[in-house]
Formats: structure tokens, sequence, C-alpha cells
């Protein structure tokens, strides 16, 4: 059976993730396929937008397929994780910056590669089952496939938290910190889907949506979210919610506990290089600089050990504390690249 199903169906092109035993994991070759749909459709007058959905309840897509990581690279081989996150970030980009409307109904898990094909579209929309997360720092990873600029854009210090904690976000919570647009009953999702195929009128997403979504939680957090994720570097942030002690501030601590002290260094480094910016090719190329170093360098493969491999969730990270990043292994893990990095300019030419 095939892992994605793409085709044109009236006025739209249409790309529907067929995985949903695997929660709609995205493959190398799902991953160039979608590429490959754009560029065929950018300049097709025959399709006026695009729509992206998945079968099964279960997920949009829960994630990149990781599991040949993890064997090409204890294997020493790491060009093979370089090469599926060069042509990832590459079709993130071209996401992001298509020139026709991209329409996408994201159910259940969004998370990790999820979000880099499902929320850089113009309309983005969720049903009462979503759940959109950013968990990268839990298996030694940072949040990326252009997830760190929607991070970096959230309200005040939304960004931090979400990406060192990998929160799971309802629909209320994913539209205020800014993944989705519009909620819209899965009920309904039938109906828009046949109206959009006949029509190619992607502003029937916004006659359609106007159910509010079951409350969220984001928001009424954000003061305190803004108060103790302010620092400057991990350990600053540590330190506030260790002196702040709520109840909240040590739930936000137990989490962070869990994750790769290094991974959280970096993201929280790149939300700040990457504020006020609306530069998609920008965020990726930092990205990249890290996962580009992240099988040799990083507590990524031994992440992928404990959380998926071995499944003993005792992953023994590089640093043995949230105290213990030094400032230099950061700025290593961010260095340019120089002649190996990502340079969307030139690529999409």
């Amino acid at each position: 059976m095939s892992e994605i199903d793409i085709r044109k169906q009236g006025r739209i092109g249409r790309i529907t993730l067929t995985r949903p035993k695997a929660l709609n994991a995205l493959s190398y070759e799902m991953s160039l396929a979608i590429e490959a749909a754009l560029d065929a459709w950018a300049p097709d007058p025959e399709v006026g937008m695009i729509l992206i959905d998945a079968e099964g309840d279960k997920a949009f897509c829960a994630g990149g397929d990781i599991a040949v990581m993890y064997e090409t690279g204890t294997r020493g081989d790491y060009a093979y994780g370089q090469k599926f996150w060069r042509d990832e970030y590459r079709m993130n980009a071209k996401l992001f910056e298509f020139p026709k409307p991209v329409v996408s109904l994201m159910q259940g898990f969004v998370m990790g590669g999820g979000v880099g094909v499902g929320c850089h579209g113009s309309h983005r929309v969720v049903g009462e089952s979503s759940q959109v997360a950013m968990p990268e720092c839990g298996i030694g990873l940072v949040p990326d496939v252009g997830g760190s600029l929607i991070l970096a854009r959230a309200p005040g210090r939304m960004g931090e938290y979400l990406g060192v904690t990998g929160r799971r976000m309802g629909p209320a919570d994913a539209i205020y910190a800014g993944f989705a647009d519009y909620f819209l009953p899965e009920a309904e999702w039938p109906a828009l889907r046949d109206e959009l195929i006949a029509t190619g009128d992607w502003e029937a997403v916004d006659r359609a949506a106007r159910t509010p979504p079951p409350p969220g939680e984001l928001e009424a957090l954000q003061p305190r979210i803004d108060a103790l994720f302010a620092g400057e570097r991990l350990l600053d942030i540590v330190n506030a919610l260790s002196t702040e002690g709520s109840g909240f501030a040590l739930s936000a601590l137990k989490v962070m506990e869990r994750n790769s002290p290094l991974a959280m260094a970096c993201a929280i480094e790149m939300q700040h290089r990457l504020k006020g910016s609306d530069d998609i090719r920008r965020a990726l190329a930092l990205e990249y600089r890290f996962t580009y170093r992240a099988p040799e360098h990083s507590d990524f493969l031994e992440g992928i050990r404990a959380a998926i491999i071995d499944k003993d969730r005792k992953p023994r990270w590089k640093h043995p504390g949230l105290d213990a990043v030094p400032g230099a292994d950061v700025a290593r893990m961010l260095m340019p690249l120089g002649e190996y990095g990502l340079k969307l300019e030139e690529e999409l030419q």
C-alpha cells in the first residue's frame, strides 16, 4: 500500500498521508513526493489551491520516520540523516512559501515532522481530537522542520516554554500559539472537503469555521510563562522555575529533567536568535546546523534508543544535569557549517 496519495481532484491538488497504522509518520520518500507535487502544482493553472489531509483518526502525522536514522547513525553513517533533513527542510520551505492557498486538516497527533507538513499552510484547521506538539528535546533533538520559527513567533515566551517541555496543545491552544488558524468540528470536515474539491474556494474554510474550540489553557498561563521563561540560558530558566516553586513551575521542571539538556539549551538559543523573524529559510538553516551534527555530536541517537528502540525511557545524556551545559557546547552545535550548510537560496532558485 502506498504511503501517500497525491492527485488532482476538481479544482485542487490533494495530498493525503496514508500510513494510519504508523500514525502517518513521514518517511523520506513521502517528503520527496510532497516536494514533487508542490513543484508541479505551483505553475499549474488547473490547481487553485492544495488540500493536505490524512487517513485514520489517531494522527495527521505523529512525526518523522526516524528508525532508519538510528540504524545508519549507529553504524557511523551520518550521511543518510543529513540528506533526509536537507531534503525535508527544502520541502518545508516550499510549503511555507507556496504561492497558492494551502489548507491542512489536522486531526489527532500533529508532532515534529507533522508540524512541518501541516502547520506551514495558509489555512490550518484543527478539530476536537487535535494534539499539536514539538517534543524533539525528549529525544535529544531540537524543534525543527520550521517549527523553530513558529515557536519564535508565539506570544511572549510561549515558544521557549513549548519548545523545552514539548507540551501538547489542544485546538484552542494550538491556535493561540500560532500552529493553527481555525477550529472546525471533525464531523464537518467531509462537507468542507467536498466543497473545496468542487469549487477550489479556500474561503469556504473561513465560512465553515464558526464554532469556538473547547477552552484552552495557554492564554491564561501567558503572564506566568513570560516571567519564568525569560532567561537568556537554560540555567537561568531552571533557576527561575526552582525559585518560584509553584505547582506549574515544578511540573515544567519535572518534564525538563527528562529531556536532553543540550537540546533544550540549543532550542532556547535558537528561539532567541529567531525572535522577530518571519524568514523560514533562516530558521531552517539554523535548525540544520544542529541536525547535521546531531547523530555524531548530540544526544539524538541515545534519545531514539531510550524512547523507540529499547524503550527503557532511561537515556544517558551527555550532560548530567540541567545546570551542566557550557555555553561553548551550545555554540559548537549552532556554528555555521560552511560549505555543508543548508543554502536554500541556491536550492530554491
